[in-house]
């Protein structure tokens, strides 16, 4: 259950809004870097401590991905430098921040800089960052206080059913727990014997790519992210000229191929830059391409890791 006041916060004027809802007043629709975004902050930091909350929890994060529909730039690292490690350890659906960090994660969203995730604590608080400076927190308290508080910042706080970026727990795309019946699956097609191709989706628009041998899967097994969600694809071809030969002219793909090194790399690219991918993939020794649309996607297997208590909580 959502919590029950949910309250959307901006720097616009309600007064400033046509008959529909829209805003037509003077302010701009990126941060400022200053005084009103510190505003949003100081807002979000009042509305969780009359909840009581002292740590959140990180759901559904993402980060850039082949287009960034963000208003500025995105930045090197996404906006997490300095709260996560390079490899973004400790940034994953699941994981608890104190409420320092979680007001730097919205300080990253609300500059576009390229991360973006829900922050709540179960059904009794929750926070989020729509477009174009929109703030939406929810709490099971009225918050009167942070209302009252939010206003004194210069911000307006806007009581509303519900936020429309609340999470969609209705029809999640994946239901299937990769549980120890689906690890038997997979040890027994690679007993036939062959290997797999196996995309760990380890935050939403960021992968590492495995191919699955007998010998090697409880080693990968072992370096799987938290609720990671996994797609298991038939394996590489050794001939790459022909997955190069056969790429569509008119769609992007994702390609995949293993380097000379032995390590699995992979690009999305457009018709526009099949000569560059030629150049990238020099000396590959196997290579696919796969499709991005859903609709013709067709994996041999899609389940997401659960918790070490077998309950698949990730909403993927």
């Amino acid at each position: 259950m959502p919590p029950s006041f949910a309250h959307r916060i901006t720097k616009y004027n309600p007064a400033d809004r046509d008959e529909h809802g829209h805003y037509n007043g003077a302010e701009d629709t990126v941060s400022d870097h200053g005084p009103v975004e510190a505003a949003y902050l100081e807002a979000i930091a009042a509305f969780a401590q009359e909840s009581g909350i002292d740590r959140l929890e990180i759901r559904e994060p993402e980060v850039t991905g082949f287009v960034n529909f963000g208003l500025e730039a995105a930045v090197d690292g996404h906006g997490l430098a300095g709260l996560f490690p390079p490899d973004l350890t400790g940034y994953y659906d699941g994981a608890e921040v104190s409420v320092p960090v979680a007001l730097e994660l919205v300080r990253a969203m609300l500059r576009d800089q390229g991360a973006w995730c829900r922050l709540e604590q179960q059904d009794t608080f929750t926070v989020h960052v729509g477009w174009d400076q929109y703030l939406y927190v929810g709490s099971d308290q009225p918050c009167e206080a942070a209302v009252a508080r939010t206003r004194e910042l210069g911000l307006f706080a806007e009581p509303i059913t519900a936020s429309p970026y609340a999470a969609d727990l209705e029809e999640p795309e994946v239901t299937q727990a990769a549980d120890e019946e689906f690890w038997e699956r997979v040890r027994a097609e690679l007993a036939a014997p062959q290997t797999l191709l196996l995309e760990e989706t380890y935050l939403r628009n960021a992968t590492r790519w495995h191919r699955l041998t007998e010998n090697n899967l409880d080693t990968v097994r072992a370096v799987l992210g938290p609720r990671a969600l996994l797609t298991v694809w038939p394996d590489l071809t050794p001939d790459v000229d022909a997955v190069l030969a056969a790429l569509p002219e008119d769609e992007s793909v994702d390609f995949v191929w293993e380097a000379p090194n032995g390590t699995i790399r992979h690009v999305t690219v457009d018709e526009t830059h099949h000569q560059q991918l030629t150049t990238l993939v020099a000396g590959a020794r196997a290579a696919c391409s796969l499709p991005l649309a859903l609709d013709e996607r067709h994996p041999l297997f899609h389940v997401a890791l659960p918790d070490s208590d077998g309950v698949l909580r990730t909403r993927w």
